[in-house]
């Protein structure tokens, strides 16, 4: 199975930059979108072969996400959008349930700049956590998306300046770190240990032309799962956002 995840920052705007083009090639069973930035019916694309699953955001413009799954893996168990039916009027969770494992869609909040909603934001990882824990409890999980988060100075380029900025507080990267050590990997890392390699790039001071990046998407699963990964991708060829689509196959 191939699992794609992307912040397109923006759905409506890659649709015009070739999303269809990539979404073909990609070929994934599962396509799961961050900040997609829109409402109900608002952008136009509706592949044949793929249910579609959409949480939207209160806030119009604002967050959002998406699952496209395709239909030859079966119709979902269960849909549930949010954290416990919480967390969700910023449209930032859907979780679908198989046969065989859970597929969480996220996007975390940002702390924002001087971590003015650190607050928010260990709230959400704290309740995240518990969610997955208890999911894990019944059949494995995979959690992808935006996590908002460069867990290791190896995830991005200037560590030393953005200590403690947003992404790279010592709240954000320990909540990772509870994260992993309740019973899940970082699929990436554990695949490619010493690779650097990014994921987000600022729009400004030509920062994706000079790779002065971050790593802060991610697929994240259960440890008894991990043996089955057979790769762990970051697209760094692919534009049409500030970040870039990653993927796994199991």
């Amino acid at each position: 199975m191939k699992f794609v995840s992307w912040n397109v920052n923006g759905f409506r705007a890659v649709l015009k930059k070739g999303f269809e083009e990539i979404f073909e090639e990609m070929n994934a069973d599962f396509f799961c979108l961050q900040e997609t930035k829109m409402q109900e019916g608002q952008a136009d694309f509706h592949p044949e072969d793929y249910y579609e699953y959409y949480n939207y955001a209160v806030k119009k413009g604002y967050s959002g996400t998406a699952i496209f799954a395709r239909k030859s893996m079966g119709e979902p168990l269960s849909v549930a959008y949010g954290i416990h039916g919480e967390h969700d009027e910023e449209g930032r969770v859907i979780t679908l349930e198989y046969p065989e494992f859970y597929l969480i869609c996220c996007y975390v909040p940002n702390a924002q700049d001087g971590l003015a909603r650190i607050d928010y934001r260990c709230e959400f990882e704290d309740a995240m956590r518990e969610y997955m824990k208890e999911l894990d409890e019944l059949k494995p999980v995979i959690y992808c998306g935006d996590l908002n988060v460069a867990h290791n100075e190896i995830d991005l380029k200037n560590p030393g300046p953005n200590r403690g900025n947003a992404g790279f507080s010592d709240e954000e990267r320990g909540k990772m770190t509870e994260l992993l050590g309740a019973g899940f990997t970082d699929s990436f890392r554990y695949m490619y240990p010493e690779t650097v390699k990014y994921s987000w790039w600022s729009y400004r001071m030509k920062a994706r032309e000079r790779n002065v990046g971050w790593r802060i998407d991610y697929f994240i699963v259960s440890d008894r799962i991990k043996d089955s990964l057979k790769e762990a991708e970051i697209y760094n060829e692919v534009f049409g956002s500030d970040h870039c689509p990653i993927g796994i196959i199991m």
